[in-house]
Parts: C-alpha cells; structure tokens; sequence
C-alpha cells in the first residue's frame, strides 16, 4: 500500500480510483494529518514519488498531493474565483479539483487534455481550437513539463485567455538551477527520470521559468504561498517548502 499509487497510470488511478478511495479514507482516517481539500482527518498521507519518494505526500482520501493542496488553500484564502462568474479551461483536470469544480454554479467549466477521461474536449495544448480571449481562467498544472514544444502551448494559453485574465501554471522547479535544462536527445525513459526527474519529463525547470512565462506577454508573480503557514500547519496538511504557485496575468490593454 506504502507505494502502490505511484506506479498506477495516471488513466487507471482515474478510472478505479472511484472504488478504492472510500476504502482509503476508513482504513487512514485520523487526527495526524488533515487535507482542507476535503475536510477530513488521517492517520497519514502516504508516499509518493518517481526519482525521489516524497514521504506524506498523498492524502488517501482525495489523492491530492502537496501542489494540489497548497493550490487550493491559495484558492479559498487569497482569490474570488471560487465565487466569481467565470468561463474557465482547465488543462489535464486533476481528479479532486474536476469534482469540485464542476459542481461550481458560478463556473462555465471546461476541461481539456489530449487523453484524460476528465476532458470534456480532447485536443493539442500547442494548438487549441478555441477563440481568441475565450477564458477569464485558465488552470494548467503540472503539464508544461510534459510538452515538446512548452513556448508554443504559453503562447496559446496567452492567446485563448482574455483580457485582464489569469493563468495558474504549477510546474516542478528545480530552485539549485538558474536555468532550464533540455535536451531533445534524452528520449528513454530512464535517461528522463536521470536528468528531468520523471519518466515522462521532457524539461527541468530553473529559477528562469518566470521569465520564460514572461516571454509569452504575461505578468508573472510567483507565489511561495508555504511561507504563511508555520512548521506545525505545513507538516499537518503535508505542504512542501518552496512550492511555489506561478501566477501569469494578461494585460487588460493585450
């Protein structure tokens, strides 16, 4: 059980996850750690990880890990969103934020990816068939990574979000790099968990990725939301140091 859930493709953790995770949530319910996600109490997240297993990372009852609950602490606390009338596009919807968001009464809710069961359209983050400034609200997790060509899928996400709108874009950061690295000749699957931290990786992040978001005409603010919680509070809800939340803003004038 200690591990399990890191080997599951992401496709089969959605599909069957429906059925193990009442089971999770009796078997660890507890007092020790709490998910503010959903509101409940365990015994212990459990680890997960590819290159490096993250103890207390993923909570058994909604199997949110450390960015998805910092995102949503950020979300409640610091943003209207959650209570503001919105067309939102959500990129590679993660299971927990789908169920919450969809039944969001004030959200025109869309979900998009290329193979996710979650995405209500299937398409190409580097060429969507969406209008220009189509979205107040654009989520895009933990996917840029994932993308051959990541300047070419900024510049839609800059195209398709209107004016005066946000784009969330989480994406693991290497902070001991200044600079991305990438190299198109690292193919295999062992060479990009060596080099890029994950099997499916194509890049590892530096400190320039706010720039690099920048170059897409976006106003970028990254948001290190950890440093409001204290120790106590980090370790209970299982929050990581330096997670830090990049908030790109297109100018009401673009």
């Amino acid at each position: 059980m200690k591990y399990i859930l890191t080997f599951l493709p992401r496709e089969l953790l959605i599909k069957y996850s429906f059925y193990f995770i009442p089971i999770l949530k009796i078997i660890f319910k507890g007092k020790r750690f709490y998910d503010p996600i959903d509101g409940n109490g365990y015994s212990k997240f459990l680890s997960y990880g590819y290159k490096k297993i993250r103890r207390n990372a993923l909570s058994p009852g909604t199997l949110s890990l450390e960015r998805h609950r910092l995102l949503w602490l950020y979300l409640v606390n610091e943003t209207n969103f959650l209570d503001s009338k919105l067309k939102v596009l959500h990129v590679a919807p993660e299971q927990i934020f789908y169920k919450k968001f969809k039944k969001n009464q004030n959200w025109n809710y869309i979900t998009f990816d290329l193979k996710s069961p979650l995405a209500d359209i299937k398409g190409d983050l580097k060429s969507m068939n969406f209008e220009n400034k189509s979205f107040d609200l654009i989520i895009c997790n933990h996917v840029l990574e994932h993308i051959d060509d990541d300047i070419k899928a900024l510049n839609e996400i800059f195209r398709v979000l209107k004016s005066g709108g946000v784009a969330i874009l989480q994406v693991p950061i290497n902070f001991k790099r200044n600079e991305t690295f990438e190299d198109q000749s690292i193919t295999s699957k062992k060479d990009r968990e060596k080099y890029f931290g994950q099997y499916d990786h194509i890049r590892e992040y530096g400190l320039d990725f706010k720039e690099r978001v920048e170059k897409a005409g976006f106003e970028v603010e990254m948001v290190n939301y950890t440093e409001n919680f204290s120790e106590e509070i980090k370790l209970k809800y299982g929050l990581q140091i330096n997670d830090v939340i990049p908030i790109a803003r297109k100018s009401f004038s673009d």
